[in-house]
């Protein structure tokens, strides 16, 4: 009776969204005495962890393909409150992401239920429990007395989460993020708050018609901002066309952006449309725009400043109607200083800027994402369960992360397939330990000493009034490996392993700390030089 209460006490409180979906599966996994309780939303034909307790943090980072998953399928699909046998052949979702981590959970008890908002289908609620036989049918026909409290929570939530889009969007664009069009398309995954202050801020501008810079360090997801803005802006049923400015040979450029008519050069045996023209009414996305020539950026500030463009060849102007989204991960001012970058561009392009925060300042995020990644390789390799270990996990969260989010991508797919590869078949719960992920050592996270050739650490440099503390590490680490490649004549696999890391982690660690080699002193030893 008393989880009854609580759930009927929360509707008269005002929680915001994600406060309200915990408080949910919280208060049903005290009353049903489980494992491992679930919240999951319907978006298309995936289902979107929103809130869970008892399971692997990463878990809300995961998406439930429909097709993939016959035992959630089943869930949605009926009517009433299902339990499953548990000798059932149906693979269960969670399996080796329940936090006790005991055994691999081939046998347990699962009972699921969906829950309805306005008389569809919003999503479904599932109870694990590792000993089988914990579910009843009592605990059945209980669940339908807390079906009706759990539906009205979601209600509310969903309702708080529209009125929110209201006070960012205008009308139309709030319509428009209500009527579930970010289905099937790639979302910013993360729950930091600076993720949540970009997400704010991009429903605020998205349905402007403002240049946005979007910046940030390389991987961090520029392409999927711009993406966002595109789908939540006026334009999104117009194409969203993507330039990458770092790919465009200069003889090609003007040609590439703004089209040529047939016998502009040679070479152009028909006439062509630019990308200008096949943005018409939508979005052109400039794509590393600081690696743009200057020739090439006199002709790009034309075109926006006066709404058309020529065909390379032609006399005749074509007026253009795009909305324009750049992106770079340099330091464009900078770059205007030294007359590398036009300063009237770079004003056009950045009416609004917009920063993507770098993948070790979103803390736990890292986690969601990896668990996100871990889905899709799972699919990917055939395999029943894929998950981390619990020092897989200190490791991901401890590491510096240079190449953000692209590179996690890439440390989780390698490490997924050395798991599989050691796993006895493709039914067991494979475990991605530490080893598999192969990260080494960083400039944000160096061990307490690196040792050298004969296993001692380098002693630490004295730490000079105003330098901070991150600063004397990067000294520290500089010069132990300018001193180990001087000890091994600049050969960089010896230095490695002197050191005892990876030697592409190796080079890694000394271009972020500004270290390259740069040829040879006379006497054979490493030329060093800092950037």
């Amino acid at each position: 009776m008393e989880p009854l209460l609580q759930l009927m006490s929360d509707l008269g409180r005002d929680l915001p969204p994600r406060l309200r979906y915990r408080r949910v599966v919280q208060i049903l996994k005290s009353a049903f005495q489980c494992d491992a309780i679930g919240l999951l939303k319907l978006e298309g034909e995936v289902l979107r962890p929103v809130a869970v307790e008892g399971l692997a943090e990463e878990t809300l980072g995961r998406r439930f393909r429909l097709a993939d998953h016959p035992r959630l399928q089943t869930i949605l699909y009926a009517h009433e409150p299902v339990i499953f046998e548990p000798d059932t052949d149906l693979p269960d979702p969670y399996d080796g992401l329940v936090e006790s981590r005991t055994g691999d959970l081939h046998v347990h008890d699962c009972m699921g239920v969906t829950l309805y908002v306005d008389g569809r289908a919003w999503g479904v609620l599932t109870f694990d429990a590792l000993a089988p036989g914990r579910f009843t049918r009592l605990d059945l026909e209980r669940l339908k007395h807390f079906v009706l409290l759990a539906e009205a929570s979601v209600r509310l939530a969903e309702l708080s989460s529209q009125l929110e889009a209201l006070r960012s969007l205008r009308a139309d664009a709030g319509t428009a993020l209500a009527s579930g069009l970010t289905a099937g398309r790639q979302e910013l995954i993360g729950q930091c708050p600076a993720l949540q202050e970009l997400k704010q801020e991009l429903m605020l501008i998205a349905d402007s018609d403002l240049s946005v810079l979007i910046l940030g360090e390389t991987g961090v997801g520029k392409e999927l901002v711009a993406r966002e803005i595109h789908a939540l802006s006026r334009r999104r049923d117009r194409p969203m066309v993507h330039v990458n400015c770092a790919a465009l040979p200069e003889s090609l450029a003007e040609s590439e952006l703004f089209g040529h008519v047939k016998g502009a050069f040679s070479g152009a045996l028909s006439h062509r449309a630019g990308k200008f023209e096949a943005a018409e009414g939508g979005t052109l996305f400039l794509d590393e725009v600081g690696e743009l020539p200057l020739a090439v950026q006199a002709k790009l500030l034309r075109a926006i400043q006066h709404g058309e463009v020529q065909r390379v060849g032609s006399d005749v102007p074509v007026r253009i109607d795009v909305r324009i989204v750049a992106a770079t991960n340099r330091d464009l001012k900078e770059a205007v200083r030294q007359g590398k970058f036009r300063a009237d561009l770079y004003h056009r392009l950045s009416v609004y800027p917009v920063f993507v925060p770098p993948l070790r300042e979103r803390g736990n995020d890292v986690l969601l994402l990896a668990g996100h990644f871990l889905e899709l390789n799972r699919s990917r390799l055939g395999v029943r369960s894929l998950r981390l270990s619990r020092d897989a996990e200190k490791a991901l969260l401890a590491y510096g992360w240079p190449g953000n989010v692209r590179e996690l991508e890439h440390v989780v797919s390698r490490a997924a397939l050395k798991a599989r590869a050691k796993a006895a078949s493709a039914n067991a719960i494979v475990t991605i330990e530490r080893r598999f992920l192969d990260l080494e050592l960083e400039a944000s996270d160096p061990p307490p000493g690196v040792p050298g050739d004969h296993g001692q650490a380098a002693p630490a440099p004295a730490l000079e009034p105003g330098l901070t503390l991150h600063e004397a590490q990067a000294r520290f680490l500089r010069r132990t490996i300018e001193e180990a490649l001087t000890r091994h004549g600049g050969n960089w696999s010896r230095t490695a392993a002197s050191l005892g890391v990876d030697p592409s982690n190796l080079h890694k660690l000394a271009r972020r700390l500004g270290l390259k080699q740069s040829g040879a002193t006379p006497g054979g030893a490493p030329r060093v030089r800092y950037n």
